[in-house]
């Protein structure tokens, strides 16, 4: 089993480093792996996750390595049974996670029709619950984040499946890892501290 020293973790509570572990087995048994950073393979450091606890901050865990496929917020807290995090019949479904770093400041995005950064233009500095009635806008197919961080959602008033978005730009969102998430529909600024 792999454990931080008493000491760092002390360092890391009172700086209030993020920090996530994960667990081979469910209910946080078996081997696990703690990280305050981006992992692009976990597999790298355990056999499977099936379970993970969020000693603060946020994350984003995903069913693929490198940051691709179904993916999912979490924030402080205990996740015992990540079969049933992730909604998926996988029993060792999390395989990389992405740190999200605390942003202060403004929030902005350029969200477009079309891909490449073609058709009609928007530009967000909050959320957006619904962006065909917002924007008369059926499709978004490629954004520029140019500040802060956001969750891009399948389905009106941030419902369904969800994209993390941190600064740059995604000429097309389409080929972001997520099979079969075609439309985007409402766009949420990550402003958590946890």
């Amino acid at each position: 089993m792999t454990h931080l020293p008493f000491s760092l973790k002390n360092t890391f509570h009172n700086l209030r480093v993020k920090y996530i572990i994960f667990y081979e087995e469910r209910n946080f048994q078996g081997r696990s792996y703690e990280t305050s950073s981006d992992c692009p393979e976990l597999t790298s450091y355990l056999s499977r996750c099936n379970s993970c606890r969020v000693e603060s901050g946020l994350f984003m865990v995903y069913e693929k390595p490198n940051f691709i496929g179904h993916q999912i917020l979490v924030r402080r807290g205990e996740y015992p049974d990540n079969q049933r995090l992730m909604g998926m019949s996988t029993s060792d479904c999390i395989r990389s996670c992405r740190m999200i770093p605390m942003h202060r400041g403004p929030f902005r995005m350029r969200i477009y029709e079309r891909e490449n950064f073609g058709g009609q233009m928007h530009e967000l500095l909050d959320d957006c619950d619904n962006m065909m009635d917002r924007f008369r806008m059926s499709e978004c197919q490629s954004c520029n984040v140019m500040d802060g961080h956001w969750l891009m959602f399948e389905q009106p008033n941030y419902r369904g499946r969800m994209v993390y978005l941190r600064p740059g730009e995604y000429r097309n969102l389409r080929e972001m890892g997520m099979s079969n998430l075609t439309r985007f529909s409402s766009i949420r600024r990550i402003m958590d501290a946890c």
